[in-house]
């Protein structure tokens, strides 16, 4: 069998335990349609047989001490909890006293003060998925009934926060919420969130841009009003994810999301069948490495063909990305966003390209001053001081 296993980089498994089962209908999700590759199967559960090759399969392709299991959906709440304490009690019995840590995202609709409970117990930290205050997240984000569902998801914050379990927040931003920067981030800074996260939405139906797409130029505009007051307030107390990973890039260091490094592929999706593919936003069948019913997970993660998926990342850049000055910062971003064409007419240039240039081109003085604060062994934090 080909494959190669260098172990130069953790495996890394995004689990859909429900596959693409969701109780809410929300427009813009790219993942509801995925439920059209399995159209003989009705019921989209992970058993807990295939939890228990999984979790052995993971653990033993694991070679740093800590191991991170990370629950996606569709909602993964759609899975009763009794399946959340089997894998905590297959993660303690395969991982024989090595530290382990599960991330879970979910709406946050279907949080109960149980669940809260057990999140406690076992040290969960939960993704909750807002898109903002109530007029900016229920434009979008809907029930099947076509009802809003910000109460709902703010209830289940109010639980989490009860019972004292540790979340971030997933916001997604689109046509409607990016022209409401500021707005949007005071909320999360109102419910006291410390660690956010930003995610673009980028669609393409029936080989146009979707209507509901993020504008590339106010995603610029988005990114910058943000971090104007980040910068001045709440460096240090305040964690997003983009610019924490802009400063990572900034000194030559892995950045924490993916979409802004230069090669891609680390991370797999495995649905509740057994299927592996490549990336959560690449659930395709061209993608589809194979099943850990007949493959180990390093395996299929080590592959050739998944070695390649990641590298074609950099290695696919037109021209004009090569030759950007903030080549270093962006790496062309996330492959699925290419769908556009440069100027000279070559294929490949991001969707958000022009908003990204703007960033980084306004937070460069920025950045370059933390980088420097860290080469001095001096907290980043100083930004705020020094550009007062």
């Amino acid at each position: 069998m080909n494959f190669v296993a260098p172990f130069s980089r953790p495996v890394y498994v995004m689990l859909k335990p429900v596959g693409a089962a969701c109780n809410l209908r929300c427009k813009y999700c790219y993942y509801l349609d995925k439920k059209n590759l399995y159209p003989e199967t009705g019921n989209y559960l992970m058993t807990e047989e295939l939890l228990e090759r999984f979790t052995k399969q993971y653990i033993e392709s694991q070679t740093m001490p800590e191991i991170l299991f990370t629950w996606h959906g569709g909602e993964t709440l759609m899975r009763n909890i009794k399946f959340y304490r089997k894998a905590v009690e297959l993660q303690k019995i395969y991982g024989r006293g090595r530290h382990v840590e599960n991330v879970l995202q979910t709406n946050g609709t279907m949080l109960t003060d149980e669940w809260c409970r057990f999140f406690k117990e076992n040290n969960f930290l939960i993704g909750i998925s807002i898109d903002g205050p109530q007029h900016c997240h229920d434009v979008y984000r809907r029930d099947r009934e076509g009802r809003p569902s910000f109460l709902a998801a703010m209830r289940g914050i109010s639980l989490l926060k009860k019972h004292g379990v540790e979340f971030n927040v997933m916001g997604v931003v689109n046509d409607y919420n990016v022209d409401y920067p500021m707005e949007f981030y005071h909320f999360f800074k109102r419910i006291d969130c410390r660690y956010i996260q930003f995610a673009p939405i980028v669609e393409v139906i029936d080989g146009k841009p979707a209507s509901w797409n993020v504008p590339s130029s106010k995603w610029g505009d988005f990114l910058i009003a943000i971090f104007d007051e980040w910068v001045k307030k709440d460096v240090g107390t305040f964690y997003i994810q983009y610019f924490d990973s802009t400063l990572a890039n900034w000194t030559g260091k892995q950045p924490g999301v993916c979409t802004l490094a230069q090669t891609c592929g680390h991370a797999g999706v495995l649905e509740f069948n057994g299927d592996l593919y490549s990336c959560d936003h690449f659930v395709f069948p061209e993608y589809k490495l194979g099943n850990i019913k007949s493959q180990t997970l390093t395996e299929m993660m080590y592959s050739e063909r998944q070695l390649k998926f990641g590298t074609d990342k950099y290695d696919r850049l037109p021209t004009q990305c090569r030759e950007c000055e903030f080549l270093f910062a962006c790496y062309g971003e996330c492959p699925k966003n290419r769908i556009l064409r440069t100027g000279s007419g070559e294929t490949g240039l991001n969707y958000l390209c022009e908003g990204y240039h703007k960033f980084f081109k306004h937070v460069a003085p920025y950045m370059d001053f933390m980088k420097n604060e860290l080469l001095q062994q001096r907290p980043p934090a100083n930004v705020m001081h020094h550009f007062r």
